[in-house]
């Protein structure tokens, strides 16, 4: 994992991995890409041009467990694959956990993103599941990689999303909670070994949005309605 600058304005956190580059950004220059404001339509553009892509891909979010395949941009979802090259996809965050995945076998791509409703409804999972029966990917062939969010450091949760948690059937007995704090990492890494993802490709940048002392980033929390946002995306050639 290492920084990157591109044309002297956008940071991201980037690696490249089985023929895949995976990229997140952070705050710098104050950047956002939040798409319903048109710094961030322009921002998404300029990065098309940056790294030569055919096209960027994305969601109108609103943390559903609804998965789109090849969808045309700013279809309503939370999850989209895609397994054309030089077309990048992704996922805006602000607190909420983005997940790339990469199957380095059938070259198929997802951008998942989690909040805790997202990760209640398992959308991880189930986008995995959806790969595997559009592509054929298996689970040995799966590079993921968790992304900015925030961590269980500063992630309290009320009482009503605890007791919401307790009664999913999936996270029966799994140590999701510390105190009154959900482990949004954890709830996604139980997701994935449930898949069969191997250990040693489940990458993280273990950075929380809320405290993150290395890298500047938009956190909902921390700024409120005004907060920018984040875009985690990845592409292969």
């Amino acid at each position: 994992m290492k920084n990157i600058l591109l044309d002297e304005r956008f940071e991201f956190v980037h690696e490249s991995m089985g023929g895949a580059n995976f990229y997140f950004s952070t705050a710098y220059n104050e950047i956002s890409f939040k798409i319903d404001e048109n710094e961030g339509i322009l921002n998404i553009d300029k990065l098309k041009e940056i790294i030569n892509l055919k096209e960027i891909k994305y969601l109108k979010q609103l943390h559903s467990d609804i998965i789109k395949v090849n969808p045309k941009s700013e279809e309503i979802g939370d999850a989209i694959i895609c397994k054309e090259k030089n077309i990048a996809i992704g996922v805006f965050t602000a607190d909420c956990a983005p997940i790339l995945i990469f199957d380095k076998d059938t070259k198929a791509m997802a951008a998942v993103h989690s909040g805790w409703r997202g990760t209640y409804k398992l959308i991880l999972l189930k986008t995995l599941q959806k790969m595997k029966e559009e592509y054929g990917t298996k689970a040995e062939n799966i590079i993921a990689y968790i992304g900015p969010h925030n961590g269980v450091c500063c992630y309290e949760v009320g009482q009503g999303v605890n007791e919401e948690f307790k009664k999913e059937d999936f996270y029966n007995n799994k140590n999701i909670f510390e105190g009154k704090n959900l482990n949004i990492t954890a709830c996604l890494r139980y997701q994935l070994h449930s898949f069969g993802v191997l250990e040693h490709n489940i990458l993280d940048t273990n950075l929380c949005t809320y405290c993150a002392k290395d890298y500047k980033l938009h956190s909902y929390r921390k700024t409120g309605v005004n907060s920018g946002r984040l875009f985690s995306f990845l592409y292969y050639r």
